[in-house]
């Protein structure tokens, strides 16, 4: 799952929906390697997983590393609501000086809802080792989390009674349907032959993310 996880976050990348103007961005912690290591994660008003990042520090540098990355999605933010977290509010401003930072309390639990998924799969596992396979395991989960919340577009292919599939309108593959009946829908310059793959890692993570 690790080697691959990136490969198929990358092929359904051109699937994946833009992301919302309202932003609710926030931290959390887990051990890795027996020491405490924060996971910044930011969720849109459609509660897609924009970006998360695993940094072993919780400071001005790794907010704006954070920051910089959720903005290469392509979408710049008209509001970023974060807790008040000092290295906070100075890092949305610094980057998108036109943005609404709000820092209310209870305006971020959208994100700190989210958070709560995640530390729930994670706390039967006895720890995580190293802090490669930790970035990698919290990349797949928002992705995996975003597939099953309708954030990528996914086309689904119903068995009639004859067995036949009716198709949704959108054309593909038909060796591309044949596997659980779930397969991506292709956009310009997307491989639509990835998509069974896809739609197997996301029926291997645990329900519930």
């Amino acid at each position: 799952m690790q080697r691959f996880t990136p490969e198929f976050i990358e092929a359904a990348r051109p699937g994946s929906h833009i992301p919302g103007d309202r932003w609710f961005a926030g931290e959390t912690y887990e051990k890795v390697a027996g020491k405490w290591t924060y996971l910044y994660r930011a969720v849109d008003q459609y509660g897609q997983v924009i970006d998360v990042l695993l940094s072993v520090r919780r400071d001005h540098a790794a907010a704006r590393r954070f920051f910089a990355s959720a903005l290469r999605t392509g979408t710049v933010p008209a509001g970023v609501t974060t807790d008040r977290a000092p290295v906070h509010p100075r890092v949305p401003g610094e980057l998108i000086p036109s943005v609404l930072h709000t820092v209310e309390q209870y305006a971020n639990n959208p994100a700190g809802a989210d958070h709560r998924r995640l530390k729930a799969w994670l706390r039967p596992m006895r720890g995580l080792k190293r802090h490669g396979p930790a970035r990698i395991l919290a990349t797949g989960h928002a992705f995996v989390q975003n597939v099953r919340r309708g954030h990528y577009d996914i086309a689904t292919d119903t068995l009639t009674g004859t067995g036949s599939a009716s198709r949704s309108t959108t054309s593909h593959s038909p060796s591309d349907s044949e596997i659980q009946g779930t397969t991506l829908r292709p956009r310009a310059g997307s491989d639509n032959a990835t998509a069974p793959y896809i739609s197997m890692v996301s029926r291997a993570w645990p329900a519930g993310t």
